[in-house]
């Protein structure tokens, strides 16, 4: 069932953006994978928007000894394979091209940075002037390239502003996030930094705050009075791929539950902030995590499920277990699954359980939260035998993103039947516009200074003091069933377990019925 809306696009089918200030983007980490595959196409789609100055650089950082005309190719290369060759528009690029330059430099040492600062004064007419710093680098060169940004004065603001941009993991437990806070510190400001996650760019994301807060008819019931229980799902059918080093040290609890997940769990549960600015919307987020009770080390067993892969099928392909990927120990512990329950002590969720759950190799890709209202009383319709079914309301995050909402109504005919049917709103059907990455909103957020969907110092900290329990307890019950799911299954049957208890049941992941805007219907709300 669907509802229709006008469209609102621009003639090009894109949203008219900001323009920021002119500045120096400087790229650590220049030849990596996320500058190719994500931080490069998304500056070049900014750029050719007008949302980047005409005096903006781009300077790209890396021990790799090439040269600038060597780095502009490399980058060509990989927004065309980002875009698609029938996408690429090569006079933009020839365009974007001329703001590239590289600096070739070890990251480890301090010392080559006061290179790296008279080239950006040179480049800039002998000025520092604004510049915005991103880190795209593994987590263990963090450390390092603060160090040298803070020895060769370049996170000075008398000249300009300066951030920095800094990627997950923010620390592996509460003590080296702590320790990773205080590096920082020695050198910037909490203002000037700006701690990234993806998830938070995306359409649906942004849209749960208006979706809450600018509707009076979704307000008054986002409470426990209305409100049965709440999921929380980021399933990948990929596998680990080439990332098994990093994984065996990470694990899904670490990778996607203590930043992903739990921002959306703030995001759905937090009080109305006074502004829609950084710090009101921050504090917010904030004090729903601090609202939720740590786990005891009884209690992890009882609300915690953990699982790894083993071989299995995804697609009519068989695909290996987690221990026959490459750089993971045969006999590996690390949980590529990982459910959890957690409740949050306030006035308004009392009662109501937020279950969390992450996984790869799983039966279907998809990003969701999912609001289960109570069953409403059964009186008027005592005579029937099937019960009559509770409104669900869905934020599709991945794929196609939007929001369904399913209810009740009466079928066709003489008799009293009830049937469960949906309305579906898809962002890129009702407004008939490109979507923008979510890396294209957040970059741009941080060229021009806004901090709202980026987390500060303290929200990371509040987030481990949920999570370190939960480590703690596992490293002292190491898992005895792995592998205990097949690639391409829901998951491990002790998952359902932990919600059945309850009275309540995940939705399921590969019945999922193709939404009208995937069958050419017309346009949804």
């Amino acid at each position: 069932m669907t509802i229709s809306i006008d469209a609102v696009a621009t003639k090009s089918g894109e949203s008219a953006l900001s323009q920021a200030e002119p500045c120096v983007i400087v790229i650590f980490g220049a030849t990596g994978d996320l500058t190719k595959r994500k931080l490069m196409p998304a500056l070049c789609h900014l750029a050719r928007q007008g949302a980047l100055a005409e005096a903006t650089l781009i300077i790209g950082v890396d021990r790799e000894p090439i040269g600038t005309e060597d780095f502009r190719a490399l980058m060509q290369s990989a927004v065309r394979e980002a875009k698609g060759a029938q996408s690429f528009d090569a006079d933009a690029w020839r365009q974007f091209a001329q703001k590239l330059d590289y600096f070739a430099c070890d990251l480890k040492e301090p010392g080559h940075y006061a290179g790296l600062a008279a080239r950006i004064q040179d480049l800039n007419g002998g000025a520092l002037g604004n510049r915005l710093y991103y880190c795209a680098t593994p987590p263990m060169l963090v450390a390092p390239i603060i160090d040298g940004i803070g020895q060769s004065g370049l996170a000075d603001e008398t000249p300009g502003w300066a951030r920095i941009i800094i990627e997950k993991p923010f620390g592996r437990d509460l003590t080296s996030a702590q320790a990773l806070s205080d590096t920082i510190a020695r050198v910037f400001l909490e203002h000037q930094v700006y701690r990234i996650d993806h998830y938070l760019g995306k359409e649906t994301v942004q849209n749960i705050l208006v979706f809450r807060f600018g509707n009076a008819l979704f307000e008054p019931v986002w409470n426990r009075n209305h409100i049965d229980y709440v999921e929380i799902t980021a399933a990948e059918t990929l596998g680990i791929g080439h990332r098994g080093g990093y994984y065996e040290e990470a694990g899904a609890l670490r990778d996607m539950v203590t930043n992903h997940l739990m921002q959306l769990l703030a995001l759905i549960a937090m009080e109305p902030p006074i502004a829609f600015d950084a710090d009101a919307v921050r504090d917010k987020k904030i004090q729903v995590w601090r609202t939720i009770k740590p786990m005891a080390a009884t209690e992890v067993a009882a609300k915690t499920v953990r699982g790894q892969y083993g071989t299995g099928r995804i697609e009519s392909n068989v695909v290996p277990g987690y221990r026959e990927e490459p750089s993971v120990a045969s006999d590996s512990n690390t949980e590529t699954y990982v459910a959890a329950e957690f409740r949050i002590e306030n006035w308004r969720w009392a009662g109501v359980p937020f279950y969390l759950r992450t996984g790869k190799r799983l039966a279907q890709g998809v990003t969701e939260l999912a609001v289960h209202f109570k069953r409403p009383p059964q009186p008027l319709f005592a005579d029937r035998t099937e019960l009559i079914e509770p409104n669900v309301i869905v934020l599709r995050i991945h794929p196609n993103e939007g929001i369904d909402i399913s209810f009740d109504a009466k079928q066709p005919g003489v008799e009293m039947r009830t049937a469960n049917v949906r309305m579906d709103f898809c962002y890129q059907q009702a407004f008939n516009m490109r979507i923008p990455e979510a890396y294209e909103t957040l970059l741009l957020d941080g060229l021009c200074g806004d901090a709202t969907l980026f987390t500060r110092r303290d929200g990371v900290e509040a987030q481990w003091r949920l999570i370190d329990p939960i480590l703690a307890a596992w490293r002292q019950q190491p898992p005895e069933s792995f592998p205990n799911y097949a690639a391409g299954s829901e998951g491990p049957k002790t998952a359902d377990e932990l919600l059945a208890r309850n009275g309540h049941q995940w939705r399921l992941l590969n019945t999922r019925v193709a939404s009208t805007h995937q069958t050419g219907a017309k346009k949804s709300l």
